[in-house]
């Protein structure tokens, strides 16, 4: 939104405030023109701060006005503004540090505050103590009465190297306390969390669960219906609206790591989604992609992929190294282990991303998810993809989990290629 705009608005005094030019240069330059909702919260709570109403930059107000949620919605359990928050942080810290380092101006949205505070190169922002009320001119410094030191009679010689001392040691350490509470060391991000980064700072991801086509019913029982070209769930006789277990606890655990991290992400059945919403996200596959036809064109795996008969199903290992299966197969009777491919791939536009997390059976899906979202099984595997700038390199890779009383118990790493 130029500056003309906000004119014809009716706004002359907006578009003439030097504040309001520099919140326009920031939208269009290459950091932010290109995503319209971030420039839309950008604009909106530059209007709150010049028009000093921190009232209306709220994070409930902010939902409401730019991202339409319905008045009272719960704002714990939707993160969209938080979300937005965190992403607009780093494109303004992008922006003035490449594109706009020769602003005098600056911009800055406080970490917990969502009212953004003006300020010169040379003089640092000052936030009050209330969640997204930032203050746009320092307070008044309050004077203090003195205090009286009386102090024991000291020889003449003495007394002004003993003066020297107090002081140094008051200074001191009212120094370290400062140096202390301003670097207070966040905490270290762990294997899963960098496995996961490039999902948890950008624009949300589209999870995919899949939701194969069935046929039959609950009561007579239900059966994968056969493939066959152009089939439509909306076929007669076909069903498209069930899935399994561990695709469920997949997204639960995806739920609650997204949600420490105060992220989002968009969930769809595979059989709802569609090429042109998936081409601009990165996205994340819960079970087979083949369950969705529309989306067949992507990169498939190219070194392990999955077969199945009537008689057995596994993964097949497209060029085994010494030592290793030419086919990974589950025992039918008792089931007592599974297997699923892990992959992470380029996305459909660069800098895009997509993970596959496709096991034979339900069981398999779920133990993939958990162990990349784990901390402790998680390090193994970036052991194996952390390149030698710490970059995560594409790979493929299989797991064996142990079934146990209809749940995945352990789970290990079996083959691995790094792209």
């Amino acid at each position: 939104m130029p500056v003309s705009d906000a004119v014809a608005e009716g706004n002359e005094q907006l578009a003439s405030d030097q504040r309001w030019a520099l919140v326009n240069r920031i939208a269009a330059s290459q950091h932010l023109k290109g995503s319209p909702r971030l420039c839309e919260f950008l604009f909106y709570i530059a209007r709150c701060a010049i028009r000093d109403a921190p009232e209306d930059a709220t994070e409930q107000q902010i939902g409401i006005r730019v991202f339409g949620r319905a008045p009272g919605y719960n704002s714990s359990e939707d993160s969209i503004v938080r979300t937005h928050a965190r992403l607009l942080r780093q494109k303004l810290a992008s922006y003035f540090a490449e594109e706009g380092h020769a602003e005098d101006l600056l911009l800055d949205v406080p970490k917990g505050h969502y009212l953004p505070v003006f300020h010169t190169r040379n003089q640092p922002q000052v936030v009050v103590a209330e969640p997204s009320v930032a203050l746009s001119h320092p307070p008044a410094p309050v004077e203090e009465p003195p205090v009286e030191v009386v102090a024991p009679a000291v020889p003449t010689r003495r007394w002004p190297v003993l003066v020297a001392l107090a002081f140094a040691v008051v200074f001191g350490a009212a120094a370290l306390l400062l140096t202390w509470r301003g670097h207070v060391p966040s905490p270290a991000e762990n294997a899963a969390d960098a496995f996961w980064r490039p999902f948890l700072n950008t624009d949300p991801p589209l999870v995919i669960y899949s939701n194969a086509l069935f046929e039959g019913d609950s009561t007579h029982g239900l059966r994968y219906a056969p493939p066959s070209p152009g089939q439509q769930p909306e076929a007669e006789g076909l069903i498209d609206t069930y899935t399994g277990v561990g695709e469920l606890s997949s997204v639960y655990t995806l739920t609650r790591f997204f949600d420490r991290h105060h992220a989002n992400f968009i969930l769809k059945r595979s059989l709802l989604v569609t090429w042109d919403e998936a081409q601009s996200r990165n996205l994340i596959f819960i079970g087979s992609r083949a369950e969705n036809p529309s989306l067949r064109v992507l990169q498939p795996t190219t070194d392990f992929t999955m077969t199945a008969s009537p008689d057995s199903a596994g993964v097949v290992n497209v060029h085994p190294l010494p030592g290793e299966p030419a086919v990974f197969s589950r025992p039918e009777h008792p089931l007592t282990k599974d297997y699923a491919i892990i992959a992470l791939l380029p996305g459909i536009q660069p800098g895009k991303h997509m993970v596959v997390f496709s096991g034979l059976m339900t069981f398999g899906t779920q133990a993939a998810v958990d162990y990349v979202s784990n901390p402790e099984t998680a390090a193994i595997l970036m052991s194996k993809i952390t390149g030698p700038k710490g970059e995560v390199r594409p790979f493929e890779a299989v797991l064996e989990t142990s079934i146990g009383g209809g749940v995945p118990m352990q789970t290990h790493l079996v083959a691995i290629r790094v792209h």
